[in-house]
């Protein structure tokens, strides 16, 4: 895969507390960048800090969160330092974010075309009303909703789980976004529908020009969607690279443990799936060395020392003492 120069987003170290919370640390000096055209995964468990590093994009951190350290870079502007009016002229027009729950995300008082109409005119004042819905028609179209002009009409409650999330990927699209956040959008769809959406979603990014950045623990989306995969785990990134490196030469044995989870096509019946004993810590701020290590049949006393994220072979970074070229036997 050739390599992608040029970047949109660019989050540099950055740490997220919440006050009042026994693990007050949720991220801890995370960096990446998301790309121009790139469709990036991040993938890790459940509590790992993928959600909260995607909120501190849209500049939407729950009650009780705040950025300590850090940056995130969009256009040259630091994001954790505007206001909220001016997060608003960048949020919902160049950035924007579907959820896992669509319904939730929906006004269940208002009907589908209202929501489309607001969305659409939002960031274009000047846009009348009826233009306005007739581009809401289109961008309903464009996501493969049949009938849309009647669908206009309906509530969101009479709508399928597909039909609502294609809903919030039209209304994403309605300011030709240049980067998409997308949280777990498939979670509570049946596998048909969860193929659908996100073939839907590689095909607008393709035909838009636009950036991905998907949020998932699936890692057969991310085999099927990335180019480029960040693995999270209590809060920290442990490795970065192409998808292609990430699954033929895993390195950190957090990520090996997290392939072998996977069940595959080509599995023989002597194949046996194994499950990663334990689980996430919440006290991130508490270990001071490896977080995977009480979880890791590698972990020996080198482990009780901090690690750094650090190259192991060009565009592969892996957060691990023992990493080695081609990883663990």
């Amino acid at each position: 895969m050739e390599k992608l120069m040029e970047d949109l987003l660019e989050v540099q170290n950055l740490c997220i507390d919440f006050a009042g919370t026994a693990g007050g640390r949720k991220l801890d000096h995370v960096s990446f960048s998301v790309q121009k055209r790139e469709f990036l995964c991040i993938v890790g468990e459940s509590g790992c800090g993928k959600s909260i590093t995607a909120l501190a994009a849209m500049g939407l951190l729950p009650a009780g969160g705040r950025v300590t350290e850090g940056s995130i870079l969009y256009a040259g502007r630091d994001l954790t330092r505007l206001s909220e009016k001016q997060l608003d002229e960048i949020r919902g027009r160049d950035i924007t974010m579907i959820f896992q729950d669509a319904l939730t995300s929906l006004n269940p008082v208002f009907t589908i075309g209202n929501q489309m109409i607001e969305s659409v005119r939002a960031h274009n004042s000047e846009i009348s009303r009826k233009e306005a819905a007739q581009r809401s028609v289109q961008l309903l179209e464009k996501v493969g909703l049949p009938d849309p002009e009647t669908l206009m009409a309906k509530y969101p409650f009479v709508l399928s789980g597909g039909q609502r999330q294609r809903v919030m990927i039209a209304m994403a699209l309605a300011s030709d976004t240049k980067l998409l956040i997308a949280d777990e959008p498939t979670t509570a769809l049946d596998v048909t529908i969860q193929a659908q959406i996100m073939t839907l979603l590689r095909s607008l990014q393709q035909e838009n020009g636009m950036s991905v950045l998907l949020i998932t623990h699936d890692l057969g989306l991310v085999a099927q969607m990335a180019d480029r995969v960040l693995v999270m785990y209590a809060g920290q990134i442990v490795e970065s690279a192409g998808v292609h490196e990430l699954f033929h030469a895993p390195t950190h044995p957090y990520t090996q443990a997290l392939l072998k989870t996977v069940p595959s096509t080509l599995d023989g019946e002597e194949r046996v799936l194994m499950s990663i004993p334990g689980n996430v810590p919440e006290d991130y701020e508490k270990i001071s060395g490896c977080r995977f290590r009480e979880r890791c049949a590698y972990a020996h006393a080198a482990c009780q020392e901090p690690q750094e994220l650090r190259d192991c072979r060009p565009g592969h970074c892996v957060r691990c003492v023992l990493a080695q070229e081609n990883g663990h036997d």
